[in-house]
């Protein structure tokens, strides 16, 4: 009961700490402390349990901590890095992070591309949250999954047209589809995990440089 009465807090600190400073740098578009627990924490927290134990695990894409932080305080034992584009995220969950003793969890500014140069292959989990479509998102995350690691992509109701469409670049990257986990928000909104196994070697060609990922998705 101490235990998830210090979880609770933790997140208290976290949600409050994300609105104070959502005022100053614009970091999120949910403004209300409701929204903030049912469309960014619980909507996090929804991958927790597929983390096997020890999991070393990268967020692509991170914005502004979600669900990177919700994650690394629900597993301990796991440790976590995200990496986005944008400093001012970064700054803030590194900020973030401090706040909430997470001593599990780092941010770095850098591109997932930029990442695959010093860590291609060497995570268990690879996550991404409104980050891109599917097809886009493979090439910016299988790169960096050890064969067997699991990618699991936070979607919303259109999860299994987006994984039809990334048939081709399932099978060019070593991907393959595993499940399409369905639930529901507080506020009733659909939501699912799109769960993708590494299952061979990806080409060192992938991920292509120059936002050709996102300019001619691999469909």
């Amino acid at each position: 009961r101490e235990a998830l009465a210090r979880f609770e807090d933790k997140l208290d600190v976290l949600r409050r700490f994300l609105l104070t400073e959502n005022e100053k740098y614009n970091l999120t578009a949910l403004t209300e402390a409701e929204d903030v627990s049912a469309k960014h924490f619980f909507d996090s927290f929804a991958a927790a349990p597929l983390l096997p134990c020890g999991a070393s695990v990268c967020d692509v894409g991170c914005g502004a901590g979600f669900p990177l932080l919700p994650l690394a305080l629900a597993r301990g034992d796991c440790t976590f890095l995200g990496v986005d584009a944008t400093e001012k995220k970064v700054n803030f969950v590194r900020a973030a992070s401090s706040l909430l003793a997470l001593e599990n969890c780092r941010a770095e500014h850098l591109r997932a591309e930029e990442l695959c140069s010093s860590r291609r292959e060497s995570f268990d989990i690879v996550t991404a949250r409104a980050v891109a479509d599917l097809a886009v998102l493979c090439e910016y995350c299988l790169p960096l999954l050890k064969e067997g690691g699991l990618m699991i992509a936070y979607k919303g109701p259109g999860a299994k047209l987006e994984l039809d469409g990334a048939k081709k670049a399932l099978s060019l990257l070593g991907g393959s589809a595993e499940n399409v986990i369905g639930y529901s928000l507080p506020t009733g909104e659909e939501r699912a995990l799109v769960l993708i196994r590494k299952t061979g070697q990806t080409p060192l060609k992938y991920p292509r440089g120059g936002n050709k990922p996102r300019l001619k998705p691999l469909k």
